[in-house]
């Protein structure tokens, strides 16, 4: 063995320990790290079912359906990392020896053909993935102060000039806002260099192969670099045998750079994904896949489910929420140690759209350096040891690392979690955060105040008394039984219609509920009411952290419905919609659950529904706005879009955000009833974007909707140019308005 290869040989040797040893190194920190969350029930079995699962998403690569290039780019950048493998361990023995091959594979055609064609695919792909963020992240993208104080700060000041202080406009749309941008380039560099390395070596292969006279050296074994070792035909052979040991060399020590780089950074997310995110995707919510979206995660207390009928069983020191890093549980603390910071969702978060501060990108970073550098001080307090105070049971909101005012922007609508490819649930850990400040803190915005008073006092939001839940019904021209009074039970009808809070209380949405009743009984479906036995399902009390009197609320109804003998129910809210289906069988209501959209379209199908033009009206351009908790939360796409086509007249055109990818209308996680004070309103932001396509009218499928794009026309249309109540200002009407006109038209 010559100077070159013992040398070479043995820097490779070092490298190569000290890259796996300080690689492991960082592992055990995560592994530490997510192991001092609490347990999550539920998250490994059934083992077979999870393993398919992660399977399918590796390959199929579902969450980037809407990003072709970025798909096609990551799936064979992924895919390099498991085959091109094989190329290292074959380096370390060409280090020794120029002409040495994996035993087995290692001329084995085939196995050549795919290493060649992931090389270059992955070189094409890195060089797309490099593109693609160099073109997404302008000027100032990765100034973003790391401490969460300066951050909110920072993005308050959206409007600067782009220096240190401030943020340029431009900079804060980019998806890579404040995600690691050095970080990036390290990976994207690593990959680049491995992926040349290895296309470089096998051209030298194929130019020794050619100088020994072997029949390796065809296109047969060499079927895209034989080109590459043409180049080196003029250099002579001991030459082109040391650019073999130096190349393998250098691909051997980029790669343990490599490790060594993310073993000394354990909170590089950009780099660590690769092995956590099988992990993450696993350990989803749900083993058949579906979206952590619908029902909320229950509140535990200890090793079980909060149960209010025995809250006063609970120890004095039990805490509900999550107050600390230490509170959270270790799927989520394994969530934010997954985060690839690639942004997708910020990009598609209606409340960092609009200029608040709230990214969930950066709220899972914040917590992410948050619990990496609490984790050994809370390993060393509970093995007994002292601790100086400061470094364990940190409150989250109170010390800054998650901003106020971020964690109450969120509607919960859940395009974040949607979006995220690496299973992420950022909707439940917000809401436990916000457990814990309204339960033990009583801290929450203030006109959550009145709106909690109002649910215990009155059993709804507005505070109306439930005697008039049914003023909705007087001067129909048919009579709305109520189940008690006019029925027995609602097993002695088709339906039990479950007006909803807004449905009973609100006036836009007054009009639904009577269209929807109108229609049922044009349709001879019978239906009933509780009427004054109806109270709240208490969603916005769970999704503003009141997890106490949400069980309250909901259990009263689950008895209710239950005594009723309830079996089918219509509803026209999707908050109750997603409440009654998803959340009541975790409290032991299982009822079938349908929308009045979805009743209604299968009505019209089946020719009880008989929708008509009116007479000499124009035909009218429809827009159609998904709920989040119709659309996103419980993947009803289709039934509403069904019915507009099937209505003479109608022409429908789509918004650009539409489907899973829809922009909330900001009335989600209680903010319904809370004044938007920084920032544009949401609801604002999504009719600018209706008016937009030129309807005549927006489309909805829920009360919440109704009211909010209401005042954001009001507010999008001088903006757009166009005077409040002129020709050119869409109406927000509920679908079930629209075919009802249509049908007493066919009358």
């Amino acid at each position: 063995m010559d100077v070159l290869r013992l040398t070479c040989l043995v820097v490779v040797l070092v490298a190569t320990v000290v890259g796996v040893a300080v690689f492991a190194h960082g592992a055990t920190r995560i592994t530490r790290t997510v192991r001092t969350g609490r347990p999550a029930p539920g998250r490994l079995r059934p083992v077979g079912r999870r393993t398919l699962l992660v399977l399918r998403e590796m390959v199929g690569h579902g969450r980037f359906q809407h990003r072709p290039v970025v798909r096609a780019a990551h799936w064979v950048v992924m895919v390099s990392f498991p085959v091109l493998f094989f190329t290292l361990a074959a380096g370390y023995g060409q280090v020794v020896d120029p002409r040495a091959a994996l035993p087995v594979v290692g001329h084995l055609a085939p196995w050549e053909w795919v290493t060649e064609g992931i090389a270059w695919l992955s070189l094409a792909g890195i060089l797309a993935l490099i593109g693609v963020r160099v073109r997404s992240t302008p000027r100032g993208a990765d100034r973003l102060p790391r401490t969460p104080a300066a951050a909110v700060a920072a993005v308050g000041a959206g409007t600067g000039d782009g220096s240190d202080a401030a943020v340029t406009p431009r900079a804060r749309r980019s998806r890579f806002f404040g995600s690691h941008t050095g970080q990036a380039v390290v990976v994207e560099a690593t990959v680049l260099l491995i992926v040349l390395a290895v296309l470089l070596l096998r051209g030298l292969e194929h130019e020794l192969a050619v100088r020994d006279g072997s029949a390796l050296a065809s296109a047969w074994h060499f079927p895209t670099t034989a080109w590459i070792g043409s180049l080196w035909s003029g250099a002579a052979t001991s030459t082109v045998e040391a650019a073999v040991v130096l190349c393998a060399t250098v691909k051997i020590l980029v790669s343990m750079a490599w490790f060594v780089v993310v073993g000394l950074q354990p909170t590089m997310g950009v780099a660590w994904h690769r092995f956590l995110a099988v992990l993450n995707v696993y350990a989803q919510r749900s083993p058949s896949g579906e979206v952590a979206l619908g029902p909320l995660e229950p509140l535990r207390v200890g090793d079980r489910d909060l149960d209010v009928a025995a809250l006063e069983d609970l120890p004095e020191d039990a805490r509900l929420g999550a107050r600390a890093v230490e509170d959270l549980t270790w799927k989520q603390l394994l969530d934010v140690s997954t985060c690839t910071e690639c942004g997708r969702c910020q990009d598609q978060c209606p409340a960092w759209a609009t200029g608040k501060p709230l990214s969930p990108k950066l709220l899972t970073l914040a917590l992410r350096d948050h619990a990496a550098a609490t984790a050994p001080y809370l390993r060393a307090a509970r093995a007994g040891q002292d601790v100086e105070p400061g470094h364990v049971d940190v409150d989250l909101v109170a010390s800054g690392v998650i901003d106020a005012d971020a964690l109450w922007a969120c509607t919960t609508c859940g395009a974040c979690v949607q979006q995220c490819p690496v299973d992420i649930e950022h909707v439940d850990t917000i809401v436990d955060i916000r457990r814990y400040q309204t339960l033990m803190e009583s801290a929450f915005p203030a006109e959550l105040g009145g709106t909690f008073t109002k649910l215990e006092r009155r059993g709804n939001p507005w505070g109306l008394p439930a005697r008039q839940r049914l003023d909705w019904a007087k001067d129909l021209p048919f009579d709305v039984p109520v189940v008690g009074a006019d029925v027995a039970s609602a097993a002695e009808v088709d339906y039990l219609f479950w007006v909803g809070c807004a449905g009973a209380y609100e006036e836009k949405a007054r009009r639904t509920t009577r269209a929807v009743a109108e229609l049922l009984h044009t349709a001879g479906v019978t239906f009933a009411v509780l009427g004054d036995g109806e109270g709240c399902t208490g969603d916005p009390a769970r999704r503003a952290g009141n997890e106490v009197l949400y069980q309250v609320l909901a259990s009263a109804n689950v008895e209710t419905l239950t005594a009723a003998e309830a079996r089918a129910i219509v509803v026209t809210c999707a908050h109750c919609f997603n409440t009654l289906s998803r959340e009541y069988p975790q409290l032991g209501g299982r009822f079938d659950v349908v929308h009045h959209t979805e009743l209604l379209d299968r009505l019209v199908g089946e020719g009880r529904l008989t929708p008509v033009a009116p007479a000499d009206a124009p035909e009218q351009r429809v827009t159609y706005h998904d709920p989040c908790y119709l659309g996103r939360h419980n993947q009803v796409y289709e039934p509403p879009r069904e019915l507009l086509a099937a209505l003479p007249g109608v022409e429908a055109v789509e918004m650009p955000r539409k489907r899973e990818r829809s922009f909330c209308c900001g009335a989600g996680g209680a903010r319904m009833w809370v004044e938007e004070s920084i920032g544009t309103r949401i609801g604002t932001a999504r009719a600018q974007e209706a008016v937009a396509t030129g309807a005549d009218v927006i489309a909805t499928a829920c009360p919440y909707c109704t009211v909010m794009l209401t005042d954001g026309v009001a507010a999008a249309a001088p903006a757009a140019g166009v005077d409040r109540g002129a020709v050119g200002v869409p109406e927000v009407q509920d679908i079930a308005l629209l075919l009802l006109d249509r049908v007493r038209a066919g009358a």
